[in-house]
């Protein structure tokens, strides 16, 4: 995402999640706990909002996503959204179908790690959202479920045919798509889903530790990274090969790959600037 911003102001306030930023840390928090984090509309617009936003702020570089209370996210509000969209045109479906699409982008495209602490349930668009993270990290009681099949429409949502064969490869995603079953912590452990398993209530704590520790290492490496990563899923390896070596000759010229030099010449941490 572009740095550069126009005339608008960052936005103070957001009615559909809680944002605190704190030395580099990002904290995102859905707050419907009442309805387990149901995604509205607004909960989209606010979330792909934000994203581009924080894509533009260079003191933001790491993310935490959470939800408040029993669950992480229980997916789109079936009277919200669901009600709702039985009485749009195609166009007006296009148009929603398409914002949803945009905040998994934006959770992909922008420039520092997203890592999302799952507890309790993430189910359809709450398991795409902690799908398109970088990092997952979950407490024994977490449970994902796609369950787009289950309302009749298509496992394929919000990139999740896209994203979830490249996480846990194709035989895994094509259950778990097209039969929109529940898949606890242990087992979303063993095929790859869960970045890192807690002990249970604390995968809050574990993420913003993972977030932390992203947040003072070499930020622009680490932005580089997720871009090659995402980038290359689709490149032939000659192409891949090519692009890895024009980022690092890029980085190379960096100040941060400096500071490494440096510092291991002096026998001491690197102070990482993020250049």
């Amino acid at each position: 995402m572009s740095p550069f911003t126009g005339s608008a102001t960052r936005t103070p306030d957001w009615r559909h999640l809680r944002l605190a930023v704190e030395d580099g840390v990002a904290t995102v928090t859905l707050a419907r706990p009442d309805k387990l984090n149901a995604l509205t509309f607004g909960a989209y617009a606010d979330l792909r909002d934000l994203l581009a936003e924080l894509s533009r702020d260079k003191s933001v570089r790491a993310l935490v996503l959470g939800g408040e209370g029993r669950g992480f996210c229980s997916g789109g509000d079936v009277d919200e959204i669901i009600g709702a969209t039985l009485a749009m045109d195609t166009a007006q479906l296009l148009d929603f179908n398409r914002m949803t699409g945009q905040v998994v982008r934006a959770l992909r495209e922008c420039p520092f790690p997203v890592v999302a602490a799952v507890h309790g349930v993430a189910a359809g668009a709450g398991a795409v959202l902690a799908l398109a993270a970088d990092f997952r990290v979950a407490d024994p009681s977490a449970k994902f479920a796609f369950l787009f099949t289950r309302v009749g429409l298509s496992g394929g949502d919000m990139g999740a045919a896209y994203l979830l064969p490249r996480v846990v490869g194709l035989g895994h995603a094509t259950r778990l798509l097209m039969l929109g079953e529940p898949v606890r912590a242990p087992e979303a452990e063993r095929i790859g889903l869960i970045s890192e398993l807690t002990e249970e209530g604390k995968a809050a704590e574990a993420a913003a530790t993972l977030a932390r520790r992203l947040a003072d290492g070499p930020a622009l490496a680490y932005a580089q990274t997720k871009a090659l990563l995402t980038a290359e899923l689709d490149m032939p390896l000659a192409a891949a090969v090519e692009l890895d070596a024009a980022t690092q000759a890029l980085l190379m010229n960096g100040e941060d790959y400096a500071e490494f030099h440096a510092a291991f010449t002096e026998k001491r941490p690197p102070k990482w600037q993020g250049r």
